[in-house]
């Protein structure tokens, strides 16, 4: 099976956010089978992940979105016309699935949801987290599909979930 990236790629993992393909890797797997892993490293934190080859699009292991693409994720952002769960638990359940998706475009509409959810209530502690969470994954991928850093890319986020 051909690989689906090469080193120094960067490359998205499903709620850990942006990461570069520091090497391809092969290890013993239950004593005696080899297999191939891509070697990663979490551009946020510095965490290291171990994902094997084979599994990448199982795991939903993706390249960052195209410049071309923030666009189309800021439209998602400005949207009023959005559904919202009224059950805390299905909504939570429903929010999970949408980032571990590792769409970009799912996360986003998980992050317009909240913001428009606690525009009417207070957040749960959990809702609070998951919103901190999916902008900072959302943010981090926009730097770098964008090219522009961190904080500009926050910026931009603030001002369309604020103004729109």
């Amino acid at each position: 099976m051909p690989l689906l990236f090469s080193i120094g790629k960067k490359v998205v993992y499903p709620t850990h956010g942006v990461a570069r393909v520091e090497a391809i890797e092969e290890k013993v797997v239950s004593g005696e089978q080899r297999q191939a892993f891509y070697i990663l490293r979490i551009l946020g934190n510095g965490m290291r992940v171990m994902v094997p080859t084979q599994k990448a699009q199982q795991v939903r292991l993706r390249e960052v979105i195209r410049r071309t693409e923030v666009p189309k994720v800021m439209a998602i952002l400005r949207r009023n016309d959005l559904d919202i769960c009224p059950n805390w638990n299905r909504r939570y359940k429903d929010n999970q699935e949408r980032i571990k998706s590792g769409s970009l475009y799912e996360v986003a509409l998980v992050l317009r949801k909240l913001v428009l959810l606690q525009k009417d209530r207070n957040l749960s502690f959990g809702e609070k987290k998951m919103l901190e969470t999916v902008r900072q994954l959302l943010v981090s991928e926009i730097s770098h599909a964008a090219g522009i850093d961190e904080g500009e890319a926050g910026r931009m986020v603030d001002r369309t979930i604020t103004t729109a």
